[in-house]
């Protein structure tokens, strides 16, 4: 067999047409037809009010900061167990970050905890959407509502995935996508913001370009545009959007596959877990994932290691996550941790990664597995 990577970006066949077109149209710098068209798709999948492409998960993020007016001595709460673009984008601007720790069976943020993390320095909550599962989002917008604070989801790796039938990232106030490689679909870095809350989106807007009424101007709206609040370059290049177009455009090719590949490691390592030798992802009821990851949970750092160890000895990328950004040195000086570190770094020293992407053959998956049983054997 051979080597079988952790990732290969999605490519469906278009891609080349679509950048070709982008091109020839001689537009190539961002908010174009393709940008535009997938805008529109991602309103259409989300139902939200305003979808924004950016030029990354992390730019859609420090939008979502902006946006929420997050000012230096706020207090954000979050889970330690995310990416460090969830922390930074709140730190940029002055933010204290509170970590929550996290459900075990889920790995988002443990929903009974937020209350306690609440101080008359909170601003906003920050639930992560882990490998395209949704938060407990009933309980933390009730949270949110109570204590008068924004929700800002992290939905990087939840693009078409829901809870309670409503799309991930069109709960809270804003809701952050990213389209980086690795991603379910992909236009190489790119991301989007979802503005669920009419108010703000003249804002988004501005702040997305460079803090100019640009847009408004292209609408005929203003007969000159010019600079009138703060913002950066936010904007993604047309051409990735080409690209990214191409795998949006209908979204059910690519979540088909990955639900199918998903399903079969689900069964052919579920005799392991019976046995209790891993433990396999958890899906609650509630939720529609989008097959984001899938992941094995080991007994220990340890065992971890040496599973990572077999499984590349023997020609398979698999990976762990995140370490948690309240051990980090960044994590420390930015952030603090509320309460008892009961599953955070537990968890995160037990998961390996099992390659997950487009077009991943069955007779690979079940290579994987047989190795998998091989190491336990």
């Amino acid at each position: 067999m051979n080597n079988i990577p952790f990732n290969i970006p999605p490519y469906i066949g278009k891609e080349d047409q679509y950048i070709k077109r982008a091109v020839l149209n001689h537009k190539i710098c961002g908010d174009g037809e393709f940008t535009q068209r997938c805008n529109a798709k991602l309103e259409e999948m989300t139902g939200s009010k305003k979808a924004l492409i950016t030029t990354s998960g992390t730019a859609a993020l420090e939008m979502a900061a902006i946006l929420a007016d997050i000012q230096p001595g706020d207090e954000v709460i979050m889970p330690s167990y995310t990416f460090v673009s969830t922390a930074n984008a709140f730190v940029l601007r002055g933010a204290k970050i509170v970590f929550v720790d996290i459900r075990p069976d889920t790995l988002n943020i443990d929903e009974k905890l937020i209350e306690e993390a609440i101080t008359d320095k909170t601003k906003a909550i920050v639930p992560v959407h882990y490998a395209g599962v949704g938060c407990e989002m009933d309980t933390i917008c009730e949270i949110a509502k109570r204590h008068d604070l924004l929700v800002i989801e992290d939905a990087a790796q939840a693009v078409n995935a829901y809870y309670k039938g409503q799309a991930l990232g069109s709960i809270g106030d804003f809701g952050c996508f990213s389209f980086h490689e690795t991603k379910n679909y992909s236009s190489g870095e790119g991301g989007a913001i979802l503005i669920n809350n009419d108010q703000y989106i003249e804002r988004a807007e501005i702040i997305r370009e460079k803090g100019t009424n640009r847009s408004k101007f292209f609408r005929g709206q203003v007969d000159k545009y010019t600079w009138v609040d703060l913002g950066s370059s936010y904007l993604q290049s047309e051409l990735n959007c080409a690209y990214l177009y191409a795998q949006i455009e209908n979204p059910e090719i690519i979540n088909n596959d990955r639900l199918a590949t998903w399903n079969q490691y689900n069964e052919l390592l579920k005799p392991l877990a019976d046995k209790g030798a891993v433990e396999i992802p958890y899906i609650p009821e509630e939720c529609t994932h989008n097959a984001h990851m899938y992941y094995i949970k080991l007994k220990d750092l340890d065992q971890r290691t040496k599973m990572i160890e077999h499984l590349k000895a023997n020609g398979i990328g698999a990976v762990f996550h995140y370490i948690p950004l309240h051990s980090s040195p960044a994590g420390r000086t930015f952030g603090r941790f509320n309460g008892e570190d009961k599953y955070t770094t537990k968890e995160s020293e037990r998961i390996v990664r099992l390659p997950m992407y487009y077009g991943l053959e069955r007779e690979k998956i079940e290579y994987i597995v047989k190795i998998i049983n091989d190491f336990f054997n």
